[in-house]
């Protein structure tokens, strides 16, 4: 595991967008795994600005994101994660759009999927080369809240009562929010090769301190399920 603690979000996304430019440099067939919300934004942005500037291209690139929602009404697809995706990297980037991957349709309400094939493709693909994190306050990572198990794959889940309220700022009606989605679970996470955890904010001081300290999975604690992964890196705004 290596921390950084550094002055600012800026600072942390600038090097979380050079550690995957940089393996771009290396290998134009990077796999990796991406998360959305505010958390990445600003290190997407740093990709964008400097991917061309360094001659380096997507087009073979795949990605496979962490999570979707199930049942988006329509006048809210804005709010899939595919749509902020598209908006934020993918029409952006020179990346074939037919290589980015979601375990679901935001669309789909009567959810029928075998979950397995999403985690079968990641490893047909050669599993995850590098996979982009945030971190909740409660130490959840994707949707995988307090109580998800170690083993978990990518499942089919209710989403909490809290995340729900978190979301619903996004929303004009706290009953609009989905209360469904599909996320890879912890397992799924933890078979990436490589991990960056960006964690801004002093309210996720206590999630990142559980973190750095672990010994052991605690199941409170999702976070902790990292806290032996070969190549984890930390780029956090708090100070230690």
């Amino acid at each position: 595991m290596k921390v950084f603690s550094l002055d600012s979000k800026d600072e942390c996304s600038k090097i979380g967008a050079n550690i995957i430019l940089d393996e771009l440099e290396k290998n134009k067939n990077l796999v990796l795994g991406l998360a959305t919300g505010s958390t990445p934004e600003l290190m997407y942005n740093y990709i964008i600005d400097n991917f061309k500037k360094r001659n380096l291209s997507f087009k073979d690139v795949k990605t496979f994101n962490l999570d979707e929602y199930v049942g988006l009404k329509p006048n809210y697809e804005d709010q899939s994660y595919r749509n902020f995706m598209n908006t934020c990297l993918f029409n952006q980037i020179d990346i074939d759009k037919n290589n980015t991957h979601f375990p679901v349709s935001y669309k789909e309400i009567n959810v029928q999927n075998n979950y397995d094939s999403y985690d079968k493709l990641i490893d047909e693909n050669g599993g995850i080369d590098i996979q982009i994190l945030g971190i909740g306050n409660n130490g959840h990572i994707a949707f995988n809240e307090p109580g998800s198990e170690l083993e978990s794959k990518t499942r089919l889940i209710e989403l909490t009562e809290s995340t729900i309220k978190a979301n619903s700022r996004f929303f004009d009606n706290i009953n609009d929010v989905p209360k469904k989605a599909v996320t890879m679970g912890i397992n799924s996470i933890f078979n990436a090769k490589k991990i960056i955890l960006l964690a801004f904010g002093e309210n996720k001081r206590e999630a990142v301190e559980k973190l750095i300290n672990a010994k052991s999975f605690d199941k409170n604690w999702p976070c902790t399920s990292l806290y032996n992964h070969e190549d984890l890196t930390i780029l956090t705004d708090i100070q230690f």
